[in-house]
């Protein structure tokens, strides 16, 4: 989207509030939990928030499909399931293994495609973008629009990433994403924990650079005259810095070099506090900012992922004592010293 904003081209961001609530049946093997009112305004608050990190606000139009799709009564609905067949939805992949497999289909999935090619009816869209997983909801946004005597658009579909696990595509809810409002460091050390296999895959699908620049790398990596891991925190670099700035990427880098293969903390990301003689883990880690809550807070603690001096912190009832503790340090990128500490 932003390579059309670029050359000229406006765009619209539809954020699908009404659908959202529907829940998309794309690759699903059951039917997918429909999100309520609230749920879909939060998510869709953290998309605004995310896609202005890519887009110019200055350029880009934020569009809801609630603002029509509500407007639309019982008649308009019954006019627009006529426009499309039964027999045509069951060509769907995911619904015709539903069917086969004697699983239940509702009657409102087949009203997400339906209404999600409506959007583009409304839009008059020439061109919409989506993952290959959306083809066979961009293809009816054609047949509708034909429908409604307009130009079939003309869809561009990306090919699915893989997350961090390099198996299944990546997503917040298997804890395999890579999220852009993540801080630097973990932006970089997530991009340099996958495979060498997969870098190459998450090159050709988010470097900006040509895809002859990048095989002629990896022809380098495959001789032996670059090493993978200078390749792979190059690409790091490349992805932090879109979105966060060239002087965040470098930070993230030196980062990294010093806490895995220095074993050291660099000092630039300390965040120096002064705290009481003698304060409990969770109220501390609250205080800091590490966690929202102390609930949060034992949580993480349970994970695994608070450490004290170094240690794996396991007591979620654990007293950090100020003449006796100097360091706490929560995941890879929250790091705090007692003032005049070590």
């Amino acid at each position: 989207m932003k390579q059309f904003q670029d050359l000229g081209h406006e765009v619209i961001f539809l954020i699908g509030d009404f659908t959202g609530m529907i829940g998309d049946p794309s690759g699903r093997s059951d039917t997918r939990r429909q999100l309520s009112r609230a749920e879909v305004f939060k998510n869709a608050e953290t998309y605004k928030q995310q896609i202005f990190k890519i887009l110019d606000p200055k350029k880009t139009v934020v569009e809801f499909n609630s603002r029509w799709v509500e407007k639309m009564d019982a008649v308009s609905l019954i006019e627009l399931s006529a426009k499309y067949t039964v027999a045509r939805m069951l060509e769907r992949e995911d619904f015709k293994q539903r069917y086969r497999g004697q699983q239940s289909i509702s009657i409102h999935e087949f009203l997400y495609p339906l209404i999600q090619g409506y959007d583009s009816v409304v839009l008059r869209a020439d061109v919409e973008l989506g993952g290959t997983d959306q083809r066979f909801n961009l293809l009816i946004g054609r047949e509708l629009q034909r429908e409604y005597g307009q130009e079939p658009q003309v869809i561009v579909t990306m090919p699915l990433l893989e997350g961090t696990d390099g198996i299944n595509k990546m997503s917040k809810s298997l804890h395999n994403y890579i999220g852009i409002n993540e801080p630097p460091e973990e932006i970089f050390g997530k991009v340099m924990s996958i495979s060498d296999e997969l870098m190459w895959r998450y090159a050709e699908l988010l470097s900006d650079k040509d895809l002859d620049e990048i095989e002629g790398a990896r022809s380098q990596v495959a001789q032996g005259k670059t090493h993978p891991m200078d390749y792979k925190k190059s690409l790091a670099h490349e992805i932090v810095s879109r979105f966060h700035g060239n002087h965040a990427a470098d930070a993230a880098r030196e980062y990294f070099e010093a806490r895995h293969q220095r074993k050291s903390v660099p000092k630039n990301i300390r965040r120096r506090f002064s705290p009481p003689d003698r304060i409990g883990i969770c109220r501390l880690l609250v205080d800091l900012g590490f966690a929202r809550s102390k609930g949060e807070a034992k949580r993480l603690i349970a994970q695994g992922a608070v450490r004290v001096d170094g240690k794996t912190l396991e007591e979620v009832d654990f007293e950090f004592q100020r003449k006796l503790h100097r360091l706490i340090e929560v995941g890879k990128t929250r790091i705090a010293e007692v003032e005049g500490g070590a």
